[in-house]
């Protein structure tokens, strides 16, 4: 017979309790996301799919606003909390994961999760299924029967507890499935505001059920009860009846179960693996997709993607399926909204189009491409819109040189000054047009970088922003050319009518966000930060990554073999001090033989499959505790090195030009800085001495060039002397001292002259962690100090730096009241849980409002310096060129006759980025043959 398991999640139930398992330890990644929610979800997800194998599958989650319970008692759940920020920020990401999963998500109006999940079960029931209900919720009891399951996912270790009939009675001590109910209805339900009858608890409706059987028979012969428990009876009676009302699971709400559609499917690994680097989820990415899913992006066209798009956002993943499910929400798309979408393939067409465009103030514009790389993509079609509901399509020839005489119509328009360009990730239109021969001019309008400044926390690919603000869902990407894999088509095999109507979308809805997005940014504020900023910075970008840099791919393949060989040494090591040959790349072997075979001490809760965590952050709280230790955390180190960097890079040198191009996000750090990928220059290993040697593969283009690196000097402190006005501070750098030296002897109480080198080291690590809102905790577990001391140090640090202590208490209360903090050129970030009354919650926040008026003014400051430096470098007319940006350091390729003249520009647009600072801008510089000689 045929095993025919059912799953229904309840998302909303699950999220929740995922966010409240960490919520004293939550998992922040680097951009400041709490995504313990998210985490913990895909855990149970995945642990559910790969364990219990089901057949069908299905997430159910509450929809916005009330429910059918609402309408008949206004006040149910009226008493909960507004749902946490974090898990609203959960939520713009779940849904997704779960939509790459090829798992349906199933939402009705007006009915809850649990009443589509109980609907759902009973149907399938009937139709031969096993069915289990993934759910904390107790509620779910009043379903189970003898083929259908309550599955409670395990919690810091536990089991999964899977309860049948013969649970729910004993649990309940209930003689029937059915008294759940009575026995809700009796108690009520504090967490969903269900008023119940007073004076009753679970014991008392427990007995009273035993003796009348339900709550309408416990009304009946209240005359039989006594004292205040037949008062409440008679008096609360209708209550009751109400509260048992509100309890029940409604199993007929509008939903019909169609085995097709909850078939388990092959999961979309390309869409779940943009997600998960999106949100830095490697350990997971590596479970769910396997090592040769993740890691340093290879150097080839990859999936495509609507390519107008940044393909640092996360993706929003669409089923695909051959009909709608009837159960989704509608909402408006191309089918059902009207819409004039022209395909502009012949040379009159083009020349009226052109006519058209030249007479307009603005045009949204986005190319189609054969993949996401912009410097070896080839161009399918350009698409414009000028007017809401209309688009223009343009195919251009598979022939490059007859594709270019086609682009080359639309220099009158797309080099016309005079005209606002809006565009969606614009930066990869600008570079397309690029190497098409076409230097795309005038004031550009980029729909991705505004949402971006207005809610720098969130999600700004388009069809996030389309569904989010116009309620319109776009066609999906894959519906053109599949899911990733060999079989993916290119957007040149696409049927011409499909390919025009979905470019035509993306311009047209591209347009339709500007005035959303204006008003957006006129209420924050932030237009002269983008003008400013973010819009000239597009330019600077786009020449940056489109010149390159160039590696030496011998000099690394001759250091990936010396790394093969220290790897091999640092094995024999290991073998030989553990005594025992196993495989170090499996972490459950590795628990084995550091703590059963070694003995060495385990201090924490193991996974929840039982084994020891031997992650990074566990082996290096171990170090020096035992040779095998640090030998494997040398080995780990190394094969990083060689197969995220070293063996990586000679991939993605670009056959074109012989260089690498790494592409440099815009809008990804919510604190304004910037970052970059394929591949991602700014994690290159530079503290330590075998990262570092990375380095030494960047060089010159030629001979007749150097590269010249610049960095600011301990920036970012001498910004919160800045802001924060601290008179110590500013008297320290202004005096030009050692700030870590000057630190240690104001702390420590010792002459200048004085300070040892360890005083000066834990002076350093004060000031980088203090200002960012440590504790005594984390300060004491950072220098190996007892809490107490820690505490000490950080009341002497707030003693002698009491303008510091002002500044971060001010702009605590400041963003409470606000709910944002800004830059000191007004870069905004939202606060919304600043106010929370969980205290972990509202502490993250206080850190982040304390963090972003720094990192975010630093980021300001670089971007200013390279818009000057470039527009300087253009009017001088240059051969020098800038190449990389590095968080607070800019590299450039010089031309050797240029060299003195391109050192006065740098240092005096890097130290005067932000005219008028009371604290000196310090900027060093180095040249040499390589990066790692010029830092």
């Amino acid at each position: 017979m045929e095993d025919k398991r059912l799953f229904l999640l309840d998302g909303h139930a699950l999220v929740y309790r995922a966010h409240f398992a960490f919520i004293t330890r939550p998992l922040i990644n680097s951009k400041g996301i709490n995504t313990s929610a998210v985490t913990g979800f895909v855990r149970t997800l995945w642990d559910l799919m790969t364990n219990q194998k089901p057949t069908h599958i299905a997430v159910a989650f509450d929809p916005k606003g009330g429910t059918f319970r609402h309408e008949y008692y206004p006040q149910y759940k009226a008493n909960r909390d507004a749902q946490p920020e974090d898990i609203t920020i959960a939520m713009k990401y779940i849904p997704d994961i779960v939509e790459a999963f090829n798992i349906p998500v199933v939402m009705i109006p007006n009915y809850e999760a649990d009443d589509v999940i109980g609907t759902l079960a009973k149907q399938a029931e009937k139709e031969g299924y096993t069915v289990y209900m993934v759910t904390p919720d107790k509620d779910y009891a009043q379903l189970v029967s003898p083929n259908i399951f309550m599955y409670k996912p395990g919690r810091q270790g536990n089991e999964v507890e899977i309860l049948g009939e013969k649970e729910i009675l004993e649990n309940w001590d209930i003689q029937k499935i059915e008294q759940v109910i009575d026995v809700l209805g009796l108690q009520g339900d504090s967490v969903d505001n269900i008023p119940g009858i007073p004076g009753i608890g679970p014991k008392t409706a427990v007995s009273l059920l035993k003796e009348y059987g339900s709550v309408e028979n416990i009304i009946a012969n209240a005359e039989n009860l006594k004292g205040k428990q037949k008062e409440n009876v008679i008096n609360f009676s209708d209550q009751a009846i109400l509260s048992k009302r509100l309890a029940t699971i409604d199993i007929n709400s509008p939903i019909r179960f169609d085995a097709k559609k909850f078939n388990l499917d092959p999961m979309n690994k390309e869409k779940l693996k943009e997600i998960f680097m999106d949100l830095e989820f490697r350990t997971l990415a590596q479970q769910i997709l396997g090592n040769d899913e993740v890691g340093f992006p290879k150097n080839q066209s990859g999936v495509q993607r609507s390519l107008f798009e940044n393909t640092n956002t996360s993706p929003t993943p669409t089923r695909q399926t051959d009909e709608k499910p009837d159960y989704q929400i509608a909402k408006k798309n191309i089918e059902n909204t009207t819409h004039e979408y022209h395909l502009t393939d012949t040379e009159d067409k083009i020349s009226d189009l052109i006519s058209l465009l030249q007479k307009t103030a603005e045009v949204s514009f986005d190319t189609e491409t054969t993949g996401i790389d912009p410097h070896q993509a080839e161009l399918v079609g350009m698409s414009f819109s000028v007017k809401v509901g209309e688009g223009y399509y343009v195919p251009v020839s598979s022939d490059q040189n007859e594709a270019k005489k086609t682009v080359a119509l639309f220099k009158p328009v797309l080099e016309n000054t005079a005209i606002v360009k809006i565009g969606q990730n614009i930066k990869y239109d600008m570079t397309m047009m690029k190497w098409y021969g076409v230097e795309l001019a005038g004031p550009c309008y980029d729909t991705m970088i505004t949402h971006y400044l207005c809610e720098p926390d969130l999600r700004h690919k388009l069809d996030y922003l389309t569904e989010s603000y116009l309620d319109y869902k776009m066609v999906p990407i894959e519906d053109l050319i599949g899911r990733g894999g060999k079989n993916q088509l290119s957007m040149r095999d696409v049927d011409l009518e499909k390919v025009k109507e979905y470019a035509c979308e993306d311009a047209d809805l591209t347009l339709q966000m500007v005035p959303v997005l204006k008003t957006m940014m006129a209420e924050n504020e932030l237009d002269e930060l983008y003008k400013k900023i973010e819009e000239p910075l597009i330019r600077v970008l786009c020449d940056l990554e489109y010149e390159g840099i160039k590696i030496e791919p011998e000099f690394l393949n001759d250091y990936s073999k010396e790394l093969e060989k220290m790897i091999l040494e640092k094995e024999q090591e290991i073998y030989r001090n553990a005594g025992v040959h196993f495989n170090i790349a499996s972490p459950k072997q590795v628990g084995e033989v550091l703590f059963d075979r070694l003995k060495v001490p385990y201090r924490w809760k193991r996974t929840s499959s039982g084994q020891y965590s031997t992650n990074f952050d566990k082996l290096t709280e171990l170090a020096g505790e035992h040779i095998v230790i640090d030998a494997i955390l040398e080995h780990r180190k190394f094969s990083k090195l060689k197969s995220t960097y070293v063996d990586a890079l000679p991939l993605m040198v670009n056959p074109r030009t012989g260089r690498v191009h790494s592409n440099f996000n815009q809008a990804r750090a919510a604190t304004g800085r910037l970052s970059s990928e394929n591949p991602n220059l700014q994690n290159i290993p530079i503290k330590d001495e075998a990262g570092r040697e990375i380095r030494k593969a960047f060089v010159p283009r030629d001979n007749d060039h150097v590269l010249l690196a610049a960095d600011y000097s301990q920036i970012e402190l001498r910004i919160i002397a800045e802001i924060s006005n601290d008179k110590a501070m500013l008297d320290a750098f202004i005096a030009g001292n050692d700030f870590h030296k000057a630190t240690a002897a104001k702390v420590y109480g010792v002459p200048y002259d004085e300070v040892t080198s360890e005083q000066r080291r834990n002076a350093k690590t004060v000031n980088f962690s203090i200002t960012y809102g440590a504790g005594a905790t984390n300060l004491s577990r950072q220098l190996g100090i007892s809490r107490k001391d820690a505490q000490d140090l950080i009341q002497s640090y707030f003693r002698e730096f009491s303008g510091l202590k002002n500044y971060m208490d001010e702009t605590v209360r400041s963003a409470r009241e606000l709910g944002y903090v800004k830059t000191l050129l007004g870069r905004r970030r939202n606060l919304r849980d600043i106010n929370s009354r969980n205290s972990l919650t509202a502490s993250n926040a206080e850190r982040v409002a304390i963090n972003t008026p720094i990192q975010g003014t630093a980021a300001d400051m670089i971007k200013i310096a390279m818009i000057h430096i470039h527009d300087c470098f253009k009017q001088e007319q240059f051969q020098s060129r800038m190449v990389l940006q590095v968080h607070d350091e800019l590299v450039f390729d010089v031309y050797k006759p240029e060299l003195e003249k391109v050192k006065v520009i740098i240092e005096d647009k890097m130290k005067n980025a932000i005219p008028d600072l009371k604290v000196p801008i310090l900027v060093e510089m180095g040249i040499g043959s390589n990066w790692l000689e010029a830092h």
